[in-house]
């Protein structure tokens, strides 16, 4: 199931996808009846990638961003399964050369909020606490489905902003195998769009899926600690304005390293720091971050 933790590094702009994110315990199992509340925030780097038609180039951006999120555990057919929403909130600043002359643009708002259900088929039953406390992983099979809501910030009259103003929907299957302290997760995903009709002056945009796979390699030192190994590859993307297509197809990887750490019975605390690349492995990404998670319910 997923973890309560969103690795949201990429949602300071409507530019980024949902399929390039890194999330590790993914899914995994947890007791019936839980709530989680988190609050995050981070940083993130990086060089974007347009259609070369464009008068822009050298754009980059730096983003900082805060989010808050909840999340509820519950059973599905003798499975664990949750439901998650995440609201975050990015302040962006993006620079480049217009036409040959520099510009800058600074906007902060809300970006997309995200909900999502997830799902686990086998090998996570449905636990109580008590239950749980004699649980050990061994083969999980899972699925989850998110929504991205278009009502973040957006100016039809910008080509750079923090929301999309689109619909996004991602599936992912999740396959993760424990041995021992050892985890192993491989997350098979494709991310859809809607199209979106004010984009740019009024222009219709239309975006190709992104699909991607993820892999994850963690080991749990004690109950709530542990840290991971992530890596994920991902291609596609491309786009259409008023029916020209556009030489913008996405591809490349991610690296990143995360840590957890629990503060009490009740909270803990998530570092990440990820690292992006291109397909010639050119950096074109970085970015970390920190949350804080509180748990109540469930007899905990």
């Amino acid at each position: 199931m997923r973890g309560c933790f969103y690795a949201l590094v990429l949602a300071a702009s409507g530019t980024a996808a949902m399929g390039q994110d890194l999330e590790p315990r993914a899914f995994s199992n947890a007791p019936v009846g839980m709530q989680f509340f988190l609050a995050g925030f981070g940083e993130t780097r990086g060089r974007v990638s347009l259609d070369p038609a464009l008068p822009i180039d050298n754009l980059g951006m730096e983003s900082t961003f805060g989010l808050i999120a909840w999340a509820s555990t519950m059973e599905v057919l003798g499975q664990s399964a949750k439901v998650d929403v995440v609201v975050p909130y990015s302040t962006l600043d993006a620079h480049g050369l217009v036409f040959g002359e520099p510009r800058t643009r600074h906007v902060s708002g809300f970006a997309d909020p995200a909900v999502r259900f997830s799902m686990n088929f086998i090998g996570a039953p449905a636990l109580t606490m008590k239950e749980f406390a004699s649980y050990k992983q061994d083969l999980i099979v899972g699925g989850s489905l998110r929504l991205g809501i278009p009502v973040g910030q957006y100016d039809e009259d910008r080509l750079i902003n923090i929301g999309s103003n689109r619909w996004t929907l991602r599936p992912e299957l999740g396959v993760s195998k424990a041995w021992g302290p050892w985890t192993l997760e491989l997350s098979p995903g494709i991310t859809f769009y809607t199209d979106n009709d004010d984009f740019f002056g009024g222009q219709r945009r239309e975006q190709d899926p992104i699909w991607s796979m993820q892999t994850h390699l963690s080991h749990t030192f004690s109950p709530g600690c542990w840290l991971a190994l992530d890596a994920a590859y991902f291609d596609g993307g491309r786009t259409t304005v008023n029916a020209l297509p556009n030489n913008d197809q996405q591809e490349g990887f991610r690296f990143g390293l995360t840590f957890a750490v629990p503060l009490s019975r009740y909270q803990s605390v998530k570092l990440y720091a990820l690292q992006g690349y291109d397909t010639t492995m050119e950096r074109d990404l970085n970015a970390f971050g920190l949350a804080w998670q509180y748990r109540w319910g469930g007899g905990f």
